[in-house]
């Protein structure tokens, strides 16, 4: 008998290994470009800063109006406008405060 075991040659590339590392780099190329910051249009701070502008500027300005106008039909000026004044700022801060936490900007 011989003991003659054929030689093999050595293995280069396996097309296996190739494959997987395509997969590996573009795997990375989409974790980063989730990772990367997406601005689009304005900057999320400039539109949140906007938008508690707005609720504290609408909660105080229609809280005047209805106060005033509750005053004026029932004659209790300035009473009802100090009153509805209150009730705005209140609800201002509300809707701040509700945005703020919320995390999300609608």
């Amino acid at each position: 008998m011989s003991d003659e075991t054929p030689e093999r040659e050595p293995i280069g590339e396996d097309a296996r290994i190739d494959a997987l590392e395509e997969r590996l780099s573009a795997a990375r190329e989409r974790e980063e470009q989730r990772n990367r910051p997406q601005v689009k249009g304005s900057d999320a701070s400039y539109k949140a800063g906007n938008r508690a502008l707005a609720d504290l500027l609408g909660g105080l300005f229609g809280g005047v109006v209805v106060g005033w106008t509750i005053g004026w039909f029932f004659n209790l000026n300035p009473g009802a406008l100090l009153v509805g004044l209150f009730l705005g700022i209140v609800v201002a801060f509300r809707n701040i405060i509700r945005t703020s936490s919320s995390g999300t900007d609608e």
